[in-house]
This record gives C-alpha cells, structure tokens and sequence, in this order.
C-alpha cells in the first residue's frame, strides 16, 4: 500500500498563487533571488562529481527529475544547461503554468501533474531535485523513499530545505512573511521543517548516502544568497544512490 506524501492544504496554497511562479517581482520574488546560488550549487557539483570539461552544456545528456517543480524555475535552468528533464508537481494549476511558460521559452520539457508515489514511469534517472519541498509534504519519510526510487544507482539527488531550529523561525516565518513580508503569511509551518539529522538519517534508510551538506544565507546589505557553514536556517544536501 502505497502511502500519499501530498498534503492538500499545501497544494492548494501554491495553487492560488500560481501564477506568480515568473513575476520577479511577485510573491515568489525570494525564489527569483534563490534561484542563481541554487543552479550554481547543483551545476558545480554535478561538474565536479562526474568531471564535466562541456561550459556550454555540462549537463548534456544527464537525465533529471525536479520534483515538486512549481512553475518550473529550476526545470528550465536545467534543460538550458543540457539536461533530459521531467518536472513533476502536485498542482494542476502549477504545472499549466510551467507549460504555458514553456512555450515562450522553447525548451524540451516533460511536466506531469502528479507526485512521486503516483508517478508512471519505468525511467531511472541520473539526478533527482528535491528543492524547498520536504518542507510542504505529508509524510518525508515516504517521500523519500518513493523519490529515492527513481534515482539510478550512483544517481545524484539535491535536497534543500529548511532547519527545524529558534532562528529558521524568526528569519523565515517572523521576518521573511510577518515583517519583510517577501512571501504570504502562511507560506511555510515551522513544525514541518527538518533538522539536517533527521534527514541525513531517513535518506540513509533509502540507500542515500550524504555527500556533502552546506548552508545558504541571505546577506540583505548586498541583496544576495551565498553558500555557507551557517545550516540553521536554510540547507543543501547532496545525496548519492548506494
């Protein structure tokens, strides 16, 4: 018995912003911001993990996953850079805005309105995005496992999400949606973040072996994210299938 990872008063509060997934300036501006340091970290580390000399596309014929793919934000990064990539994602509503945003951009994209447990495909692939996702699902433990399913052996897989720690809670919750408001108030629920070995040890459990983990800061004098030690508020987990 397969068990359900969505939560549907999650789906349905991204459902009702969707489309602001490509206003910079809209409600997902934070993600507009996140987004280089996020492509840069997955584009690096896949390079320096597998020893890509191609500048132009490093990711040519790498097969990616981007699970709970939004609008497509990363997808698109990822097919730009050389990448085979499927996006998947729980709303409706998200998904026909990643495909109308598709047809201006021109790019070979699979988008499927469905979630990993459901998800109809005998296809393994080399690199699996799970990027500020665990944080809205039902149940992380079956997710994982269910996502873990499709990665190849040796496969890379990306998590970022958020700390479950005093400081995630006054930067992310009060300050991010209650002060500076950059995203709706209700975005995010501090009792569903995870703690970094909490993770580690439910990926552990699904032959995913951590290689390396980092933290991501927002500096607001220069206006940008950088990748840090700092892992209290925001983190990057690169995993490998044993």
């Amino acid at each position: 018995m397969k068990t359900n990872t969505i939560n549907k008063k999650e789906i349905e509060k991204f459902s009702k912003i969707a489309e602001e997934w490509w206003n910079p300036n809209g409600k997902f501006k934070p993600l507009h911001k996140f987004n280089p340091i996020r492509i840069k970290y997955i584009k690096e580390n896949i390079e320096s993990d597998l020893n890509i000399k191609n500048k132009y596309k490093p990711l040519n014929g790498l097969s990616v996953l981007d699970i709970g793919c939004g609008g497509g934000l990363l997808s698109e990064p990822m097919a730009r850079l050389g990448a085979k990539v499927v996006g998947i994602d729980a709303s409706d509503r998200n998904i026909k805005v990643a495909k109308y945003h598709l047809k201006k951009s021109k790019l070979k994209i699979k988008y499927l309105n469905t979630s990993p447990e459901s998800l109809k495909t005998s296809e393994k692939f080399d690199i699996i995005l799970n990027m500020e996702i665990v944080e809205h699902v039902e149940n992380v433990n079956s997710f994982i496992k269910q996502s873990s399913k499709f990665l190849k052996k040796s496969g890379i897989m990306f998590i970022a999400t958020l700390n479950q720690t005093l400081k995630s809670y006054i930067f992310a919750i009060i300050g991010a949606e209650y002060i500076l408001q950059w995203l709706p108030i209700g975005t995010h629920d501090w009792n569903k973040f995870v703690k970094p070995e909490t993770l580690t040890n439910i990926c552990k459990k699904n032959y995913l072996d951590l290689k390396k983990i980092n933290g991501m800061t927002f500096n607001p004098i220069l206006n940008k994210w950088s990748v840090s030690d700092d892992k209290s508020v925001n983190y990057i987990m690169k995993l490998k299938k044993i």
